[in-house]
């Protein structure tokens, strides 16, 4: 079992902890890089948060 294969056994089922990780990640990469890459991180987040099964929609409402 590969290391991909693990964390994503340890994520699935539990999506709510998962979004707030991916969140938090988002904005420590933010904050370390002074918001240089928000753009691209910001969709980074919303890839991982679909692919974890998290269709919430975005906060800007669209």
């Amino acid at each position: 079992m590969s290391m991909l294969d693990k964390i994503k056994g340890l994520m699935k089922g539990h999506p709510d902890q998962t979004r707030q990780g991916v969140e938090k990640g988002g904005d420590f990469i933010d904050d370390k890089t002074h918001n240089k890459y928000s753009g691209q991180v910001d969709s980074a987040q919303q890839k991982l948060n679909d692919q974890t099964g998290d269709r919430r929609p975005p906060a800007d409402g669209r």
